[in-house]
């Protein structure tokens, strides 16, 4: 399947939404964004698996910790994917496009100690951030300062994610024998 710059190709007409922005920049922000969608999803889902599977003695902290940080990347889903419509371009429609598109893997072990579960979200945090810089990074050479200003919000969000899992593991970890 070949790629070609025809907007019209790519876009129905009746979800050609105007900008202002050139087609090359609108396809790379676009797609920078609808793989930090994809992966939004990835650690939405992975992050409510711990929130369900987590046990132990912290199991309460940890169990309302992972709901609130679910919910968090939740609610930037649709923030990012409306991004995507209002520059032009189009974003997911199913599970299938989040699978090829995710670069977050997927946990699928039967049980995860607690520590381990926020090391490993800790750790998709971390990349999160690292994605959304390169993506903000995108939408300054291409002066989209609107994605840009969404996208420095979530990275202070995912940073604050991130710190928070770092101090949990930590708790575990030192009270681990």
């Amino acid at each position: 399947m070949s790629k070609t710059n025809n907007k019209s190709d790519k876009v129905s007409p009746e979800l050609d939404t105007p900008t202002d922005l050139p087609q090359a920049a609108v396809d790379k922000i676009s797609a920078s964004l609808n793989t930090l969608l994809a992966d939004a999803f990835a650690l939405y889902l992975k992050t409510k698996n711990f929130h369900w599977h987590v046990s132990g003695r912290h199991f309460n902290d940890y169990h309302l910790m992972l709901d609130q940080q679910s919910e968090a990347i939740f609610a930037t889903t649709d923030q990012l994917a409306e991004r995507v419509r209002k520059l032009g371009g189009t974003t997911l429609r199913s599970i299938g496009q989040i699978a090829k598109l995710q670069t977050i893997q997927d946990n699928n072990e039967a049980y995860v100690p607690p520590r381990e579960m926020l090391r490993e979200l800790m750790e998709d945090n971390k990349h999160m951030a690292a994605a959304m810089r390169k993506a903000r990074k995108l939408c300054d050479d291409h002066e989209d300062s609107g994605s840009a200003s969404l996208l420095e919000v979530f990275i202070d969000e995912t940073e604050r994610r991130t710190w928070f899992l770092f101090e949990a593991s930590r708790q575990e970890g030192a009270n681990v024998a």
